[in-house]
Order: structure tokens, then sequence, then C-alpha cells
């Protein structure tokens, strides 16, 4: 009976009038508008970039394994039986095959290697087209959510001078609330746009090491078919010399 006379005699702890959810309140519709609008916009910027790179890595991955075991192959076709069939290194040999079977018709040779040229370029732009693919909304995400954010600084600005000419004064408990709506605005601009720009150069950085990985394996393939199979990257000539190490070393001595 004590406590509770205490407790009800105790002054009541003052409430947070001024925190996020209440200063989202306070703005409206513009305010959560704009709060959506950059959710939206941090929760694509992050799909994106895991898909992505995840996307990379996979195609890094593969070309590790490519240059160990694809150039052992006897020809081709039976190097690119061992390659996934839905992977880009795939599509480059596939591309380059077809478009082997295709200039037996010109009579030119010249012609027939700006035909294979052509074709395995391209394949390659096909490629790095599909590489890109989600960074364009990266960097509109980068450019825009300030702006967003300024605009939602703006309108909380704006309130605050609303309260402050129907109050006569600039008391604190007026100017609390919009004003803090409006940091807060500029805030989640910068929170969303900052991770879009990093992970927009980041997965440029590593699309411009896979384009040079695939113009290198595009200009061995060009090599491979129009030498009839006789010219093969130099890693594959590595790859086959440890084979005969064993063998040397079983020799016996004189």
């Amino acid at each position: 009976m004590v406590f509770e006379l205490l407790a009800a005699a105790a002054p009541a702890a003052p409430q947070n009038k001024f925190g996020f959810l209440e200063a989202l309140h306070q703005g409206g519709f513009i305010a959560y508008a704009t709060v959506t609008i950059l959710g939206i916009m941090s929760f694509g910027s992050f799909f994106i970039l895991f898909t992505k790179w995840f996307e990379q890595s996979k195609i890094m991955n593969q070309y590790r394994d490519l240059r160990g075991n694809f150039w052992r192959a006897a020809s081709l076709r039976e190097g690119a039986a061992k390659l996934e069939k839905n992977s880009a290194w795939r599509q480059l040999v596939d591309d380059g095959l077809t478009a082997e079977s295709a200039h037996g018709q010109m009579t030119d040779s010249l012609e027939a290697h700006d035909w294979l040229h052509g074709s395995l370029a391209r394949s390659e732009a096909t490629i790095n087209s599909r590489l890109a693919s989600g960074l364009p909304f990266l960097a509109t995400v980068g450019a825009t959510a300030p702006f967003i954010g300024l605009f939602g600084t703006v309108v909380g600005i704006y309130r605050a001078l609303i309260a402050i000419g129907v109050a006569g004064s600039a008391s604190i408990d007026k100017v609390a609330g919009p004003v803090g709506e409006a940091l807060i605005m500029t805030a989640l601009g910068l929170l969303v746009a900052v991770p879009a720009v990093l992970a927009y150069n980041y997965l440029q950085a590593r699309n411009k090491r896979i384009g040079e990985m695939l113009v290198g394996f595009s200009t061995d393939v060009l090599a491979n078919i129009t030498s009839k199979g006789a010219i093969k990257p130099a890693v594959a000539a590595a790859a086959a010399k440890p084979a005969a190490a064993p063998a040397a070393a079983a020799a016996p001595k004189k």
C-alpha cells in the first residue's frame, strides 16, 4: 500500500515528443512519402549490390577453373562441353564455333577473320551489358537520394517557419519538431546515397576486370579457331609440364 502511494505521488516521467516516429507523424504525408521512397531506393541498392556481387564472383571463379582445365581439351568443342551451359565463357566459345561454321561461305580469308572477330566482339558486348544491368539504378540513387532528402528538409524548415509565425516567437517547443524532421530527412538522404555510390564504383571496377578477362579469352579463342587448334595460351603448356615431372623423377639413375 505504501509503495502504491509513493508511486502515485512520484512525478510522471516526461514523454519524448520529438522522436523519429513523432517527427514523421508531424510531417504528415510528405514525410512518410519521402521516407518510403528512400527506403525503396535503399532496399534496391543493397539487392543489386549482393546479386551482382554473387554474379561477378561466379564468373571470376569459373575463369580460374577455365585456365586450368579448358585448354587441356583436344578441341574447342570438347573444352566447351566441360563448361557450364549458362556461363559467360561457354557463350563466348559457342558463339565462336557458330561463327566458324558460318564463315565457310566467305571466299575471302580477311573477311572470314573479321567475321570471327566481330562475332566474338558482339558476344563480349552482350555479356558486358548483362553484367552492367542494375548499375544505372545505383547511379540514379546516388545522384537523386540527397535531393529527395533535401526536399524533406525544405518542407520541415517551411513548417518550422509557419510554427514560428503562428506562435509569434521562436520557442524551442514550436520549432524542435519541424527542424528535427528536416535533419532526419537530410540524414536519410545521405544514408541512402553514400552506399549506392560506393556500390556502383565497386561493381564497376569488378566489371572492368571481368571485361579484361573476356577480351583475353576471346583473343585466345579467335587465335585457336583461325590456327585450326594449333595455337593455345601459354597457361595450357605450363599446366602440362608437371605431368612429365614424375616420369622423369622415376627414371633410374645410371
